[in-house]
């Protein structure tokens, strides 16, 4: 008989290397998320995957995020997706009624869109050209090495780091409420448990006054 997952199950606090580090089975759809919002702040999260794989090496820092539990794809709240997938990470995913406009390129395929600075800015969202944005470039580490992911949102605007090197930026960021647009500034910030055990021994954030000028020029 399988064993019911828990919360503690599904998040725990294990020894890895001498320290402590929070394991995501992965083995479930699952959130954790900050009791509090958060706007204008740089966040930076520090994971590995783990060897265990029940669907693929999947999951998400969704931020932005609003409303009840289970908006999305039956679990999460709305919000927008700073991808984690393994050969996605930087990605970026807009659940539920989030919006957001971005310059980006289409890849070869005329289908995919990828981020890019000197791309024509189009609006993304479930009716506007998808929810899906691929990133710039694939700055991952290699499967059992550690990535340092950057988030900085401040005002509309969402920057996606990883390991160094800027990969995303989206701007405009809204929530279409009543077919209107509403700025989306804030919001609680969340992470997945969703197909691939992973590790995280650093989460860290801080209020900021503006984007770093080194992503912005």
């Amino acid at each position: 008989m399988a064993k019911k997952a828990t919360v503690q199950s599904t998040y725990q606090v294990v020894k890895m290397d001498g320290e402590k580090v929070i394991r995501v089975s992965g083995d479930i759809n699952a959130s954790l998320a900050t009791k509090a919002e958060y706007e204008n702040y740089h966040l930076r999260l520090e994971f590995k995957w783990g060897e265990k794989v029940y669907g693929k090496r999947n999951s998400g820092l969704l931020y932005h995020s609003y409303g009840p539990f289970g908006v999305a794809f039956g679990t999460w709240m709305a919000n927008i997706e700073h991808q984690l997938m393994h050969d996605n990470l930087g990605d970026t995913y807009l659940m539920a009624n989030t919006w957001c406009e971005t310059n980006v390129k289409k890849g070869d395929d005329g289908k995919t869109f990828y981020y890019s600075p000197d791309g024509k800015t189009m609006e993304f969202s479930e009716t506007d050209n998808g929810r899906s944005i691929k990133k710039m470039k694939d700055a991952e580490k290699p499967l059992g090495e550690w990535n340092t992911v950057d988030l900085y949102c401040f005002g509309q605007t969402a920057i996606h780091v990883v390991n160094g090197q800027l990969v995303m930026i989206n701007t405009n960021c809204n929530k279409i409420e009543n077919g209107k647009k509403v700025p989306l500034t804030k919001g609680k910030i969340q992470l997945q448990s969703e197909g691939g055990e992973f590790f995280i021994r650093k989460v860290e954030i801080e209020n900021i006054d503006g984007i770093p000028n080194k992503f912005m020029n």
